[in-house]
């Protein structure tokens, strides 16, 4: 038995975005595919398994769970832990060969103490610096001192990275900052060259930097949410095509349910949590088995369609936790019980909206709408 209300993976799309990516890429400039929270919702195994086929060095996960899955999924190449883990995760770094991000001295010398214990030699970890994030990492100018102390804790240092804030936008402020990262980024390189210690792969461009800045992708990129089939921001197709650089992607996840309840409405009734709809004509709602549970923000409506058989229908009344309703018509022959609704998805599922179409609905971005999906969305890969 299987719920009607899944997420349907294309993994051609997924392997094509992938593709796309590495042709886009300099030759020598290594891939580090972001598969962290199940690969945006996208199922993080499948999605490093395509990133290894089509030649990715790493994956990066968020936690260690994420990069044990990994491991316990087969995937062979490099993982690089994004966030940082507690003492009692620390064990697992060696066991699944997990590549943390370091910082602080106090958590450089934990990493260094489990490795001793575990009888990891040389075990590698890359260098985390703040540039402007505000997040995580040391600061540049500490970047020699910080290296020079991992080498003393019995550590290797493997690399060295950094996080963009800014690079999605083309606010001149903001191309600005974002260069402004990076020249602080090649310094901390710098300086840790200066201590006779080699950086390692160095990278710094997520998906907007790498696409906007070839300079920026240093020797490793980490793309994100471009694998999976959107543009960062302001960073879209038509602007990189006006700047004379051709990307093009798919969207790869379909978010679908079926129509379970076709109801006959008469004018001045209301559907829904708190009446906020009032049918103001007869008219009839389809019933969809989906609601913000499943990652179907609440926020979306009012102003969510849905396609059903090709044509776009309106959300009517407040999103509940379970259901929402959509307004089909009187007497539409077009719309049956058990017929399949799409939320969003690529033209393949016969959507006419997108995870972006939904972000700019919400006032969100498309990496929120993608990772809500609950875990009770079935995902199904074709």
């Amino acid at each position: 038995m299987e719920r009607c209300t899944k997420a349907v993976i294309y993994k051609d799309n997924l392997e094509y975005n992938l593709n796309q990516i590495r042709k886009y890429v300099k030759k020598d400039v290594k891939l580090c595919v972001a598969v962290k929270a199940d690969g945006y919702g996208h199922n993080a195994v499948l999605t490093a398994q395509i990133a290894e086929k089509v030649g990715a060095e790493f994956v990066a996960v968020a936690t260690v769970e994420e990069g044990v899955e990994l491991r316990e999924g087969g995937i062979k190449c490099g993982i690089l832990l994004l966030s940082l883990c507690t003492p009692e995760e620390m064990a697992a770094l060696f066991e699944y060969q997990i590549t943390p991000l370091v910082f602080t001295e106090e958590y450089i010398r934990l990493i260094g103490t489990a490795a001793k214990q575990a009888g990891a030699v040389d075990f590698k970890v890359h260098l985390a610096v703040d540039t402007g994030m505000g997040r995580i990492g040391c600061y540049p100018e500490e970047a020699g001192e910080q290296a020079k102390f991992i080498e003393k804790c019995g550590l290797k240092l493997g690399g060295m990275c950094t996080h963009f804030a800014v690079s999605d936008s083309l606010a001149e402020e903001h191309i600005e900052f974002t260069r402004g990262q990076f020249d602080a980024f090649k310094q901390a390189v710098a300086n840790v060259k200066a201590c006779g210690i080699e950086p390692g792969i160095c990278s710094c461009g997520a998906s907007a930097a790498l696409l906007n800045d070839e300079d920026m992708q240093f020797d490793m990129v980490r793309p994100g949410i471009i694998t999976y089939g959107y543009y960062p921001d302001e960073i879209t197709k038509e602007y990189l095509k006006s700047t004379g650089r051709d990307f093009d992607i798919k969207p790869v996840l379909a978010l679908e349910t079926k129509v379970v309840a076709i109801r006959h409405f008469p004018a001045g009734k209301s559907v829904s949590y708190g009446r906020t709809w009032v049918a103001p004509e007869d008219t009839d709602i389809a019933v969809l088995p989906i609601g913000y549970a499943d990652g179907l923000l609440r926020r979306f409506s009012p102003g969510l369609e849905v396609t059903i058989n090709g044509k776009n229908y309106p959300v009517r009344g407040r999103i509940c936790m379970d259901q929402c309703m959509v307004e089909i018509g009187k007497n539409n022959p077009d719309v049956k019980l058990w017929d399949t609704a799409v939320i969003f998805g690529p033209k393949e599922s016969g959507a006419l909206n997108t995870a972006e179409d939904l972000a700019k609905l919400g006032n969100t971005i498309s990496y929120e709408v993608l990772t809500a999906l609950s875990k009770r969305v079935r995902r199904e890969i074709l």
